[in-house]
C-alpha cells in the first residue's frame, strides 16, 4: 500500500468524523471541536497529495538537488513542490485565529444563556 493512499484516507475518515460531529452535535463546544477536526483532514489531505515519493525538499543543498554545481541550477525532478507545504501552513495559522474567534463566541453564548445547546439560540437577535 502506497504512503499516499494512507495519507488520502486518513484524511477523507477525518473530515468525514468532522462533518459527522457538525451534522450530528447540538453543542455548540463540540461542533467547534468537530470543524477543527474537518481542518485538520483537509489539511493532511494537502499534503498527502503533495507528497512526491523519492524526491527532497528545495532547501536541501546536496549534490542530487543541483543538476550542474558550476551553474547551481535546480533539478525539478529531484525536488518537491513546496507550494502544498506552505499553502498548509497558512491554513493552520488561519484556522487557529477562526478556532479562537469560535471559542470567544461560544463563551460570549454560554455567559449569556447558561447553555451550550444550539436549539436555544434560535431567538437571539442582533
Amino acid at each position: 500500500m502506497n504512503i499516499t493512499m494512507v495519507y488520502v484516507g486518513t484524511a477523507v475518515a477525518l473530515v468525514l468524523v468532522g462533518l459527522g460531529g457538525v451534522l450530528l452535535k447540538r453543542n455548540i463546544l463540540k461542533m467547534v471541536l468537530a470543524l477543527d477536526i474537518v481542518e485538520t483532514g483537509v489539511n493532511l489531505l494537502l499534503i498527502g497529495i503533495g507528497y512526491t515519493p523519492g524526491r527532497e525538499a528545495p532547501i536541501v543543498d546536496n549534490a542530487a538537488f543541483f543538476a550542474d554545481r558550476a551553474k547551481e541550477t535546480v533539478n525539478a525532478s529531484a525536488v518537491v513542490d513546496p507550494v502544498p507545504q506552505a499553502l498548509v501552513l497558512t491554513a493552520i495559522v488561519i484556522g487557529l485565529g477562526t478556532t479562537a474567534l469560535m471559542l470567544s463566541y461560544v463563551i460570549r453564548l454560554y455567559a449569556q444563556k447558561k447553555t451550550l445547546d444550539i436549539r436555544e439560540f434560535g431567538r437571539l437577535k442582533w
